[in-house]
């Protein structure tokens, strides 16, 4: 419940908030765009570097379920606070890292302190407006979260070639010094003290489930999966951590989650409903920026040019969502985000070698309108039939579920991607055999496959032929997952309107 002062400063609270999120969001797309150069700075290969993406998200899933029982112990503005101020220290260290272990431990930090901001910013905003303008504050908060994407490729390819990839770091402190300031200036005083016991059972066990789940995905492709007694050890310690987290909070007097919020149909099926969105759309974000700059040759700030559409998209579409759902109702909304999404990443299926860039930011734009067509109606669903008491526990279940979502859906797609490109390479490679009259009489000078000079060029050309045809597969079988999401929406009740509400003026 928030007090008068939050209600009379509910406009520059949710200005200071909107900012705090925009950070978070702004730091994972700049970075995306940065990677290919975060990755020869370093000198990590093609799967490690992936881990400066792995290693934030899976330190924010790990920190989101223990900051929602912190908020509660030491108070929101305290824990709010502690949160600005940790993420935008452990930027500064990730623009100063000198190493890939360095970088990778700088944004676990980053992880951790930021953990706390989208769901607390949003626990926020649920109590200090009536909930007669949930919708439209829903709505514009998420438009002004999402200006992140929009802004952040571009941005990002351009402190990239004008400056150095550290600058995409460096450009949370101004953000997050303002975020800082609003929300000591005008949020109201909350002395906290509303925690539950600490259930160290509960928590422990999400979090063995949680690591070993994510070790497993990242060191998979590396050991051969399932042929590797190590990675048969990591599923055990992630089943039974999961085992022994449902069990306890089943049967414990005070469990780390409410058992409430497994009672709630809309609210199970749209976390469950975020974890797979989290998984299969999050990806694109990291395949994209590597897939230009690496493949088709795209600088840093062309690439971040061609990924402008698909914020723009997402902009538009948060923008409309409230007329929309009135319109036409949020699962309306919601179904045709799935669409959407379903026809974007069936034309990134389609990309070939010799396109240009406008196939990249039509279906970017597409993409972009899909998933803002989805993650506001999807939260207007999952909090329409929650008790308001358990709103807290509720987004940040959600979030975490999210968070593994993407983490897992990243490291599973770039294990697709290399494991797909040297298959497709050897395929190729198969049909040119060094004496065939056909493929010398086929293929230019340059690559002719009776010298070693033609054939280092040759294999280098198979190489991104087959990256390409990795590419595609990825895409197509992302597009078929989406596809495959439809039926949880059965499980999505409409919301019920909200009866009138009085608001009592405050001096």
């Amino acid at each position: 419940m928030a007090n008068p002062q939050d209600i009379a400063n509910r406009l520059p609270i949710t200005g200071a908030l909107m900012l705090a999120t925009l950070m978070n969001t702004l730091d994972s797309t700049i970075a995306n765009v940065a990677l290919p150069h975060i990755q020869g700075s370093v000198s990590a290969a093609q799967d490690q570097i992936t881990w400066v993406l792995t290693s934030y998200i899976i330190a924010t899933a790990i920190m989101t379920p223990l900051s929602g029982w912190l908020s509660e112990k030491i108070g929101r503005k305290r824990m709010l606070l502690l949160s600005i101020a940790g993420f935008t220290a452990a930027s500064m260290l990730c623009g100063i890292a000198t190493s890939l272990p360095e970088i990778v431990l700088y944004r676990l930090l980053q992880g951790i302190a930021g953990a706390s901001l989208m769901p607390l910013s949003q626990t926020v905003m649920l109590d200090i407006y009536p909930q007669r303008l949930i919708p439209r504050v829903m709505s514009i908060w998420s438009a002004a979260v999402i200006m992140g994407p929009i802004i952040g490729p571009t941005l990002g390819g351009w402190i990239t070639e004008n400056l150095t990839w550290r600058w995409v770091f460096y450009i949370n402190l101004p953000i997050g010094i303002l975020a800082f300031l609003g929300l000591y200036t005008f949020m109201g005083h909350d002395e906290g003290g509303r925690q539950r016991p600490f259930d160290f059972l509960g928590f422990g066990t999400l979090v063995m489930f949680v690591l070993g789940f994510q070790v497993m995905v990242d060191r998979g492709p590396s050991q051969d999966w399932f042929q590797s007694s190590e990675i048969w050890a990591e599923l055990i310690i992630a089943l039974v951590g999961l085992w022994i987290f449902m069990i306890q909070t089943a049967t414990a007097e005070h469990p780390f989650f409410h058992r409430d919020l497994a009672k709630d149909r809309n609210y199970v099926a749209s976390v469950v409903f975020g974890f797979f969105i989290g998984a299969l759309l999050f990806s694109t974000s990291a395949l994209l920026p590597s897939f230009m700059q690496n493949l088709m040759g795209y600088s840093a700030m062309q690439s971040g040019i061609a990924s402008l559409p698909r914020g723009v998209g997402s902009l538009i579409s948060f923008l409309a969502i409230p007329w929309l759902v009135q319109r036409f109702g949020a699962r309306a909304v919601l179904f045709t985000g799935v669409l959407l999404n379903v026809v974007s990443t069936w034309q990134m299926g389609r990309f070939d070698l010799s396109m240009t860039a406008e196939p990249i930011m039509v279906a970017g734009f597409i993409q972009g309108i899909g998933t803002g067509m989805m993650f506001a109606p999807l939260n207007t669903l999952g909090y329409a039939t929650l008790d308001p008491r358990h709103r807290a526990e509720g987004t940040v279940v959600a979030t975490m579920a999210r968070s593994l979502g993407s983490s897992a859906g990243i490291s599973m797609v770039q294990a697709a991607l290399i494991r797909d490109a040297a298959v497709a390479h050897a395929r190729l490679a198969d049909r040119i055999l060094p004496g065939d009259p056909v493929a010398r009489a086929v293929l230019p000078g340059i690559m002719d496959p009776g010298s070693a000079a033609g054939l280092q060029v040759l294999n280098g050309e198979l190489t991104r032929q087959g990256t390409m045809v990795s590419y595609d597969n990825v895409f197509s079988w992302m597009a078929l997952s989406v596809l495959l999401l439809i039926p949880l929406l059965l499980m999505l009740k409409p919301a019920a309107a909200a009866p009138a509400e009085r608001e009592v003026p405050v001096d």
